[in-house]
C-alpha cells in the first residue's frame, strides 16, 4: 500500500485595495503582493493584467450545506455514515457538500491511527486535528466518531449530530433556504508549476448578521481506494474513501477573519495561493483534487454559505 504525504500548502492573503477600478476588475496594481508570484509560469504583470479574474453579477439564490462526516477508517460505524453523506449530496447535487475529517474529540484516536500491516494510511493532518481537538472540549463537544455537523448548526444545545438527524437537518435547511452571504470564486491552476491562484468573492446580504464573519478553504481528495474497517469488523482494502480534509489553504484551522481591508464596494475579496504536489505515483493530483470555500460567523460557528471550486474545471 502506497504512503501518502500531507499537502503543502502556500497561502498568500488579500491585497490592499485602494483603485476604484476593484468593481470590474479586483486586483492591486500598486500594492505589496503576499501571493507567491513565482507559482505563474510567466511575468506576473502578463496574470495580473489577463488572468486576474472579473466577476460578474452574483445570479445565485441557494444556500448551499456542508456536511463535515468526522470518521476514521477503524470505525466500523463509520462507512454507513460516509454512505448516507454521500448520497445526500447527490440526491442534491450542488447544493450539499462533504468534508471527510478523518479526526476524533481528542485528535488522533483509535480510529484514525496507522495499524500495519492492515491500516497504513494516515488519512490525519494537522489542521483537522486542530479543528478536532477543539470541538472535542467546546462548544458542546462531540463524543466520538462517526458524528456531523451540518452548515454548523445549533441543534438541541451542540453543533454535532449523530448521523440519524442528518438527513431531517437537512432537508430541512434546504427548504428554508436562507441566503444570508452569497459567494463566488474563480481558480487559475498551472500544471508547470503545479500552483494555482484562488480568488473569492462574498457579499452579507442579510444586514442583521452583526458578529465577525470568518472564511475558510478547505482542500480535499476526490477518492482514494484504501483500507476500511467495516461494520462487521471485516477488513475491506477496497473501500472508496471520499472527499477527504487534506488540510486548509491558510494553514489554520479556523481561517481568517474578513475584515475592513478585504471590504470594498460592498463586498469582501480574499486570494490565495497554493500548490498542488503530484507525486511519481500521481497519489495526489489536481484531477482529484478540489476546493471548499465558506464562511460561518465565528461567535454561533454556523457556516451560512459553501461554495465548490474544482482545481481543473
Amino acid at each position: 500500500m502506497k504512503n501518502y504525504v500531507l499537502l503543502f500548502l502556500t497561502v498568500g492573503t488579500l491585497f490592499l485595495f485602494n483603485s476604484c477600478d476593484r468593481i470590474s476588475n479586483p486586483y492591486p496594481p500598486q500594492a505589496s503582493l503576499e501571493l507567491d508570484t513565482t507559482l505563474y509560469p510567466g511575468n506576473w504583470s502578463d496574470y495580473v493584467a489577463n488572468e486576474w479574474p472579473t466577476f460578474t453579477a452574483n445570479t445565485n439564490v441557494n444556500r448551499n450545506i456542508l456536511i463535515e462526516d468526522y470518521t476514521g477508517h477503524k470505525c466500523i460505524f463509520c462507512p454507513a455514515a460516509a454512505d448516507l453523506a454521500h448520497s445526500l449530496e447527490t440526491s442534491h447535487d450542488g447544493r450539499i457538500f462533504i468534508s471527510s475529517m478523518h479526526v476524533g474529540p481528542l485528535g488522533i484516536g483509535d480510529f484514525q491511527t496507522i495499524e500495519l500491516p492492515d491500516y497504513p494510511i494516515d488519512f490525519t493532518n494537522p489542521n483537522g486535528i486542530e479543528i478536532g481537538t477543539y470541538f472535542g472540549t467546546n462548544d458542546g463537544g462531540f463524543s466520538g466518531n462517526p458524528r456531523g455537523t451540518i452548515n454548523r448548526f445549533t441543534f438541541g444545545g451542540n453543533i454535532f449530530q449523530n448521523p440519524n438527524a442528518w438527513s431531517g437537518m437537512v432537508n430541512t435547511m434546504l427548504s428554508e433556504n436562507t441566503l444570508k452571504v452569497n459567494m463566488q470564486s474563480a481558480l487559475n491552476y498551472y500544471p508547470e508549476t503545479h500552483g494555482a491562484f484562488l480568488h473569492v468573492e462574498a457579499e452579507k446580504l442579510d444586514p442583521t448578521l452583526t458578529n465577525e464573519l470568518g472564511i475558510v478553504a478547505y482542500i480535499l481528495e476526490d477518492s482514494l481506494v484504501g483500507d476500511q474497517k467495516m461494520n462487521d469488523n471485516s477488513h475491506n482494502q477496497n473501500y472508496i474513501h471520499r472527499d477527504i480534509h487534506r488540510g486548509n489553504l491558510n494553514g489554520q484551522a479556523f481561517g481568517r477573519v474578513l475584515g475592513p481591508n478585504d471590504f470594498q464596494n460592498g463586498k469582501y475579496y480574499v486570494n490565495y495561493s497554493f500548490v498542488v504536489p503530484n507525486q511519481l505515483d500521481n497519489s495526489y493530483n489536481a484531477e482529484n483534487m478540489h476546493v471548499l470555500i465558506y464562511v460561518y460567523d465565528r461567535t454561533t460557528w454556523e457556516i451560512y454559505q459553501v461554495i465548490r471550486q474544482n482545481i481543473i474545471p
